[in-house]
């Protein structure tokens, strides 16, 4: 009975490892291709600006329908650790055929379907994780906090090393090492997941309109879909930018990036631990006016030091956003977490499909330096959306200990 007990005790923490690894190697994964995406179309594939937004923005659109059917699918069968082996692998074909095809059309239509599979493997985890924690009797809010923490770490290490690797090796390389970071993802799915068949969720508020707050809610999901936008403007045109335009070294854009990605760690942490005490509408104004002073710096600095420098406040920017808006849109619905967190996620596609048509047709017809002016623009837009939003946080003070 002693053996069988320590196994017991055992077996979730090997679980919650390899909950942990696979997090960070699925961040690992999108952070080495993301970064690198927009110089690879251009110097491999050779496009324009206005094809690389279109891919960007296909990418996205097909990204939406792939990640819903999955998510209904996975609702429905309930099991989703073979849902999330499958995603690996594909995920994995999707980088050999990025690392030796320099077909715009097959990498659109056919790289980018693979490609949105492999990133359905992130949510399905941390789905699957939820699922697990509550089963297990685990804390769900503060495992799932440390998961998404690992992802920001992988961000931290994946741009410059996806840069010293493409500049180095060759892209052909930095896409072989991306798939066998999927295949090792799904190895470790394969042995250490837990398989939950039979579970069954009702996720009825899925895709569920707001019952309540329904204006506050609106101009929440058109203020963090710009400041979506925003970020998604700036990965996309960052490493063009500094190349092309400033001429500075490739793998500048990959500390920018990782840097930043550092600099959110602690900065959602800090905004989570401050919550409860300024609220959450206050940190969200915050993020916005750092945005804003971040892309107004961004529009008049040209070196390196003050572009590492400025990291800091993107860092606010995004680090808040992504740490508290999901927050803001459940106290926004209350009884509704399933559509509010629903509603989240899509602000961020909504982000990426906006970005990618912005991105392109500026850069084409202006230049990569003016691609920020329209970043300013949509963050000065959320800053104005931001400020409609009712606070939610004074009503929640008088029930006692309120669960998120």
């Amino acid at each position: 009975m002693r053996i069988s007990t320590t196994s017991a005790r055992r077996l979730p923490d090997m679980t919650s490892t390899a909950f942990l690894i696979i997090a960070f190697l699925t961040g690992i994964a999108g952070a080495l291709q993301t970064p690198t995406l927009s110089l690879f179309l251009t110097s491999q594939v050779h496009v324009s600006p206005f094809m690389v937004g279109i891919f960007f923005t296909g990418s996205a659109v097909i990204g939406i329908f792939v990640s819903q059917l999955l998510a209904t699918w996975s609702d429905k069968r309930g099991d989703r650790k073979t849902l999330i082996l499958y995603c690996c692998i594909l995920g994995a074909l999707a980088c050999v055929l990025f690392a030796f095809n320099r077909n715009y059309f097959i990498l659109l239509f056919i790289g980018v379907l693979l490609s949105s599979f492999g990133s359905t493997a992130n949510p399905q985890m941390f789905a699957l994780a939820r699922e697990h924690s509550e089963k297990t009797g685990r804390e769900a809010v503060m495992f799932s906090s440390i998961l998404r923490a690992q992802v920001s770490l992988a961000w931290v290490v994946g741009p410059p090393l996806a840069f010293a690797l493409s500049m180095g090796f060759g892209f052909t390389f930095m896409y072989c090492a991306a798939a066998l970071a999927f295949l090792l993802c799904g190895v470790m799915v394969w042995m250490f997941l837990p398989s939950m068949p039979k579970a069954h969720i009702k996720t009825t508020a899925t895709l569920e309109a707001p019952r309540r707050n329904r204006r506050d809610t609106l101009m929440l999901f058109i203020a963090c879909s710009l400041m979506w936008a925003a970020n998604s403007i700036y990965l996309i045109n960052m490493p063009l930018y500094v190349v092309r335009e400033l001429g500075l070294p490739e793998k500048l854009a990959g500390v920018l990036m990782g840097s930043a990605a550092c600099l959110e760690i602690p900065t959602m942490l800090i905004a989570g631990y401050l919550a409860k005490q300024l609220g959450k509408r206050f940190l969200m104004r915050f993020a916005v006016l750092a945005g804003v002073i971040f892309y107004s710096c961004l529009l008049f600095t040209t070196g390196a030091a003050m572009l590492i420098a400025l990291q800091l406040l993107n860092a606010i920017f995004i680090g808040i956003l992504a740490g508290i808006g999901m927050l803001y849109f459940q106290d926004l619905m209350p009884g509704q977490a399933g559509a509010a967190t629903t509603l989240f996620t899509n602000s961020t596609r909504a982000g990426w499909i906006l970005a990618g048509s912005l991105a392109g047709v500026i850069a084409q017809f202006w230049t990569y330096h003016a691609v920020f002016y329209a970043a300013l623009v949509m963050v000065i837009g959320s800053v104005l959306c931001i400020w409609k939003v009712k606070n939610v946080d004074k009503p929640a003070e008088s029930m006692p200990a309120a669960a998120v």
